[in-house]
């Protein structure tokens, strides 16, 4: 039995789930329409790898300020069904399947927060789950993160926090993403997908030998 280890945003996710979340509250008015320029600036810096990911962290989590766990939940489950899964790619649910298969665990790690990516990771009926760590109080959400953030080398320091924690390996294990923010954690791993890479990861996988994905929904095939 190996690892699987999957990042979630436009890897397992058709997108990001940040962005996606922070125009859904918008949407309903759980949140300022005002949010969504700065938002898709931070995005972008993210993409470039240039973002710093403690400013990007407490800007997403400025609706949630002071809202209970289960308040939030009740927005994430309709979000996640309405919105995530039919962006999941098809190719990312045959190759979590073949990792089933195989009785290989599964680990879904990113850099969004652990209420999105446990909340997702669940819904593909995956248990494993590593996102930033967002700092309750009283039962509620204080705005903050706590812990290492789940970013760049940061992803890696996580995962092997997990791996001592669970008595698991790295052995004969298998990576997938999509961003160069995580040649750190495909480094890690032994065999590397990289996932409709830019231009960049692409370069970097093509000189390394790492096998290139590229996942599409039917319409986008045709």
């Amino acid at each position: 039995m190996a690892l699987g280890i999957f990042d979630m945003d436009d890897t397992l996710v058709d997108g990001d789930s940040a962005n996606l979340w922070m125009h859904y509250l918008v949407e309903r008015g759980l949140a300022p329409a005002e949010m969504l320029p700065r938002e898709a600036e931070l995005l972008q810096a993210y993409r470039d790898g240039q973002v710093d990911m403690h400013e990007y962290m407490r800007f997403a989590l400025i609706p949630l300020r002071g809202l209970s766990l289960e308040t939030v939940q009740g927005w994430l489950t309709p979000f996640v069904e309405q919105v995530i899964l039919p962006r999941i790619f098809p190719q990312a649910l045959q190759q979590l399947a073949w990792h089933r298969a195989r009785q290989d665990r599964l680990l879904v790690i990113s850099a969004t927060g652990e209420h999105l990516v446990s909340a997702i990771a669940r819904r593909l009926d995956v248990a494993d789950a590593i996102g930033i760590q967002l700092e309750t109080r009283d039962g509620c959400y204080s705005g903050d993160t706590h812990g290492v953030l789940s970013y760049r080398e940061g992803k890696v320091t996580r995962l092997h926090d997990w791996l001592r924690q669970e008595n698991e390996s790295l052995h004969d294990s298998y990576g997938y993403s999509d961003s160069l923010n995580d040649v750190p954690l495909l480094e890690a791993v032994t065999h590397r997908h990289a996932i409709n890479p830019d231009a960049t990861l692409q370069q970097i996988a093509g000189e390394r030998g790492w096998q290139i994905l590229r996942w599409q929904h039917a319409a986008q095939q045709a």
